[in-house]
This record gives structure tokens, C-alpha cells and sequence, in this order.
């Protein structure tokens, strides 16, 4: 049956010079997970069984299957034997873009391009976020990804899943998803920030991954304008965040941070950099 639980417990042997043990560890689950819109499949993804509805919700928004959550008529999370399906029915116009473009996207999907057969489609341009987003403060950003750690039971359980989470500046950290796959947990993010009606453009996506292309891409989609990661961002990533208007802050650990791209939405309080 389709697991249930996020994490379980294994058996192991601890093994250090001269001596060994016996230890159980926590291991995240993952299963297949399929995105299934008006009967037809258009994506599997191993993914992390929990929060499968937000789960739907971001992926259907980050990758521009619907443009609002209110075009996702009815949906509905299905156990099978081997994973899980998310079905669900769109508003009729939505039905009929998908279908336009369903071909290009069969497969897996996991890696956040894997399916895509064109270079427009994969470098598919996003809206331009300059001017809105909001003012922080650096202290915020530095910390973020040490805020985050406070929202990762299943981190805490297993040491081996990502996490995606939601700062509103003056409130910290005010909703987080994980998952095994770090695609995963920012859809899931996203998804539940639709769904609770939290404005992407109010605060910071912070992340505990590198920052790749499709994450720039996702962020961007859900009007997210600006990214802390704890890891570094590719160079193509970077150039989507600089031409979208979006603010990344990489290597945000404790007491500071680098940033890259978009200043102005940096309150300042120290003097230029020469």
C-alpha cells in the first residue's frame, strides 16, 4: 500500500575504528506521486508522502498549468498499491491549454525540467517582479536559514530531506513545507500558501538548496520576488533573478550572507561596498 507516514525506522550497523554497533535511524519515505488532470497523466514524481494537496496546488501553479488556484475545480488524492494519485479537474479554458501542451511534458519531472522537450519551454520567460516585493532588514536574511531549521520535524527525524519556507519580514517564518526532492518541497510551499491565501509577494522564499534554474522559475511563477538560500546559485539561475527583477541572498548562514542581485530591497545600514 501507498505509505503513509513520511519517515520510518531502520536497522543499521554503526561503524567507527575498533568498534560497532547497532543503531536505528529514521529514513525519509518517498513514493510516486501522479499529477493526474482530467483523467490523463502528466507527471510522476518520487516525492515525500505528506501535504500532497499543496503539493498539487504549487505544481499546477509553478508550472503554469493554472494561473489561479480558483481554475482548479475539484481535486482529489487517490492511494494506489504503488504511489498516489492527485486528480484533478480544471476550468474549462485551463483543460484546454493543458491539452495543447500535455505532449511535451510526459515523464518524470522530479528534477524540475525532465520532459521538457523545448528550450523555450525550459527557458520560458517569467514575469517581471521589479519594483514590488518587500523592504528587509540583513539580520533577516542572515538568519533565515536558521529560522527554517525550526520548521523541519522531518529533517530532525531522518538528516535527509529539503525544506522550503515562507519569511515574512517582522514575523520570521510563517509557513514550510519538506520533501526528499527540493523541487518538491517548494511546490508543496507554494501550493499551501495558495491555498491560505498568503501573498507571495509580502516576504522571502528561503531555501535549503542551491539555487537552480527552475527554482528561479518557480519562485518567480508564484510572484515570489525575493530567494535566501543556504547554497550558491548557478549562473543561469542568477541571470533569471537579475532580468525578473528578484533579490537572491546565497550562502545565508548566521551572521551574513552574499547578495546578488536587485540591492534595493535591502534596507541599508552600512555604507556602499568599494
Amino acid at each position: 500500500m501507498t505509505p503513509t507516514d513520511p519517515a520510518v525506522a531502520a536497522r543499521a550497523i554503526h561503524v567507527r575504528p575498533g568498534h560497532r554497533s547497532a543503531v536505528t535511524r529514521t529514513l525519509p519515505e518517498e513514493t510516486a506521486v501522479a499529477m493526474v488532470y482530467g483523467g490523463t497523466t502528466q507527471a510522476v514524481m518520487m516525492a515525500t508522502p505528506a501535504d500532497l494537496e499543496d503539493f498539487a496546488w504549487g505544481f499546477s501553479l509553478s508550472e503554469g498549468i493554472v494561473t489561479d488556484a480558483a481554475q482548479i475545480a475539484r481535486l482529489e488524492v487517490l492511494a494506489h498499491p504503488k504511489g498516489a494519485e492527485v486528480q484533478m479537474w480544471l476550468a474549462e479554458d485551463r483543460a484546454e491549454a493543458l491539452a495543447a501542451r500535455r505532449r511535451f511534458m510526459a515523464g518524470p519531472v522530479g528534477c524540475g525540467l525532465c520532459g521538457i522537450d523545448s528550450l523555450d519551454q525550459a527557458l520560458r520567460a517569467l514575469p517581471d517582479l521589479g519594483g514590488a516585493g518587500p523592504v528587509m532588514d540583513a539580520d533577516a536574511v542572515a538568519g533565515a536559514t536558521d529560522a527554517l531549521r525550526g520548521w523541519q520535524p522531518l529533517h530532525d527525524r531522518t538528516r535527509a530531506v529539503h525544506a522550503a519556507g515562507f519569511l515574512i519580514p517582522g514575523q520570521g517564518i510563517v509557513l514550510a513545507r519538506e520533501d526528499v526532492g527540493r523541487h518538491n518541497a517548494l511546490d508543496k510551499l507554494i501550493g499551501a500558501m495558495a491555498r491560505q491565501g498568503v501573498d507571495a509577494g509580502r516576504g522571502a522564499f528561503v531555501l535549503t538548496s542551491r539555487v537552480s534554474t527552475e527554482m528561479v522559475q518557480k519562485c518567480a511563477m508564484a510572484g515570489g520576488a525575493v530567494i535566501v538560500a543556504v547554497s550558491a546559485p548557478t549562473a543561469h539561475a542568477l541571470r533569471l533573478a537579475e532580468g525578473a527583477g528578484i533579490t537572491l541572498a546565497a550562502f545565508a548562514r548566521g551572521e551574513g550572507f552574499d547578495l546578488f542581485c536587485h540591492p534595493e530591497r535591502l534596507r541599508a545600514e552600512v555604507s556602499d561596498v568599494a
